[in-house]
């Protein structure tokens, strides 16, 4: 972690009360995570037990403590999902990127989750790969796309089907 960058995001709150919720978003944009000392610098500069700024952290669903890889996969298994294959659609994932749901790859490229819904029922089963939704996915698209490179085939603009 570069301190520097910390304590720059840090001195903008000087003497700012309430601001945890604000600097942690700070944080994270910069890093991509709360990093552990991070939260303790964060904690003294507040004045705030670490219990209390950790709790605020691991509170928040879009806070995360370990850093996530370059590309987040996003599996909906709500229930249109679920009843068009969506289960599948991870096991495959799992399979090809050799992680398990809520994992990152080693080399940070994936992190793969599963999410309770997109909001994209019309187009079950749905995966969301980092800002971009992909319909009516199948595990052969799934495959071609997690086996491709993501960083070619976005940079392509592929439209969604």
């Amino acid at each position: 972690m570069d301190n520097h960058k910390l304590n720059k995001i840090l001195l903008v709150f000087e003497g700012k009360k309430g601001s945890l919720i604000s600097i942690l978003q700070r944080v994270q944009e910069e890093f991509g995570y709360l990093p552990e000392e991070a939260l303790s610098s964060i904690a003294d500069f507040l004045s705030l037990p670490p219990s209390q700024v950790f709790s605020v952290a691991t509170f928040y669903k879009h806070f995360f403590l370990s850093r996530r890889g370059d590309h987040i996969i996003s599996i909906c298994q709500g229930t249109a999902c679920h009843v068009c294959g969506a289960r599948d659609l991870l096991a495959v994932a799992e399979k090809i990127l050799g992680i398990k749901t809520g994992q990152t790859t080693p080399d940070y490229k994936y992190s793969l989750e599963r999410v309770g819904c997109l909001g994209s029922c019309a187009l079950a089963p749905a995966v969301l790969i980092d800002d971009e939704v992909y319909s009516k996915m199948t595990p052969d698209r799934l495959k071609e796309l997690l086996t491709g490179d993501l960083d070619k085939i976005k940079a392509q603009k592929t439209p969604r089907t």
